[in-house]
């Protein structure tokens, strides 16, 4: 009996010993690679947060997918101190993947774009848009959507990829943007004075910037109408209010000094045939 235990106990030992370095090793793959991912999320959050242009809706989820490959990574190497074949893993891994992409191509494609949008910040949160026709101003952007609500305060959500995939045009990028506006005159009036009439309304107003200079030229000849061309600078902020404060004023100009804005109109000439 003595024999036959010191005999299994010569063949079990060397097991229990391979073995149990593996497990130790294990062990302590398993507790670096954690103290490593816990290490490497703060790491990336405390550099995302310095950065300028990293959205802070960003910073989380970098910092968390960070921990979540460390942590993938650290399991492979635990399966491969116990002699698990990682490479059959690894393309199982890499199937399912492909499977759950195709099956959430839409919501993928959303999170992707959702992503670029924070990375490259087109527009931030407060900005006036208009996303391919769309105009609002930005309330949130999310992994899925951007929200935004319009001029008249209706609420908009629109899928990332839509917003990325179109055109997108961020009306309060700038501090100064140009006034465009078109004022009709009769053909029976002094286009000079009329121009001089315009002039007088822009340099009232404070809003209007004197560089770069307004343009103030007739632009075209219309079918009842000389059309001239207005084109004064502002900040941002007062587009709205200093279009319709200046339509107001320079109709009120107009009347003033006898200048007309036509109605629309056709001259019909009718030729009589004599017998």
């Amino acid at each position: 009996m003595e024999d036959f235990f010191n005999s299994y106990t010569e063949d079990l030992m060397p097991l229990i010993i391979q073995h149990g370095l593996s497990v130790i090793g294990a062990i302590l793959i398993l507790i670096a690679g954690w103290i490593l991912a816990g290490w490497a999320k703060r790491k990336v959050i405390d550099r995302a947060q310095k950065a300028e242009n990293v959205d802070d809706t960003l910073v989380p989820i970098l910092g968390q997918t960070v921990k979540v490959f460390i942590i993938i990574v650290t399991i492979l190497a635990v399966l491969g101190q116990f002699g698990v074949e990682t490479t059959s893993i690894v393309a199982v891994l890499g199937a399912s993947a492909l499977a759950v992409g195709l099956a959430l191509q839409g919501t993928l494609s959303n999170i992707a774009a959702g992503v670029m949008l924070l990375i490259l910040r087109p527009f931030k949160i407060g900005d006036a848009v208009s996303v391919g026709g769309t105009m609002g101003i930005v309330d949130a952007i999310g992994l899925f959507t951007t929200e935004l609500h319009s001029f008249d305060n209706i609420g908009i959500s629109m899928p990332n990829s839509k917003v990325w995939g179109t055109e997108i045009q961020n009306l309060s990028q700038f501090e100064t943007r140009r006034v465009d506006m078109e004022i009709a005159i009769s053909y029976g009036d002094n286009m000079d004075k009329a121009i001089d009439l315009i002039r007088e309304v822009l340099a009232e107003d404070e809003r209007i910037l004197e560089e770069p200079e307004p343009l103030v030229a007739v632009s075209s000849l219309g079918n009842s109408s000389v059309e001239i061309r207005v084109r004064p600078w502002t900040e941002t902020k007062n587009v709205w209010p200093l279009r319709y404060a200046l339509t107001k004023r320079i109709k009120e100009k107009f009347d003033e000094n006898g200048v007309t804005i036509p109605f629309p109109q056709r001259d019909v000439h009718l030729f009589q045939k004599t017998k």
